[in-house]
């Protein structure tokens, strides 16, 4: 059995995760598909990867969410990143690795990687 205090922690792990992941207005949103095709390419550690770096750096105005079928399953795992008042960026065939990345560099310092945006796929 554990123990009371070893409960809490496990309970203010799991409520930090919630916020991480619950809608807001303002703030930065970062949306991983999540259809079937992008949990076979890999989605699922993408998107574990998003939460737990952006947990880890203390970006409290950072949501992370995740939608279905994005409609471009070849380009899988796909992410999009919304910024107030700026366009929409698509991010594709993400990793681990380039989670890491987008949110140093774009979430934070505001500079796409414009290597991995479908943009770039397109030249």
């Amino acid at each position: 059995m554990k123990s009371l205090a070893e409960l809490q922690e496990i309970r203010n792990r799991a409520l930090s995760q919630v916020n991480l992941r619950k809608e807001r207005e303002d703030g930065i949103r970062v949306v991983v598909g999540m259809a079937t095709c992008g949990i076979a390419a890999g989605a699922r550690p993408v998107l574990n990867a998003f939460l737990q770096e952006i947990e880890k750096r203390n970006l409290g105005n950072v949501t992370v969410t995740q939608t279905g079928c994005i409609g471009m399953c070849r380009y899988e795992p796909i992410v999009e990143v919304y910024v107030p008042g700026q366009d929409k960026v698509t991010y594709i065939h993400m990793s681990e690795d380039k989670a890491a990345r987008v949110v140093a560099e774009h979430i934070i310092n505001n500079q796409p990687v414009t290597e991995y945006t479908i943009g770039a796929e397109a030249k």
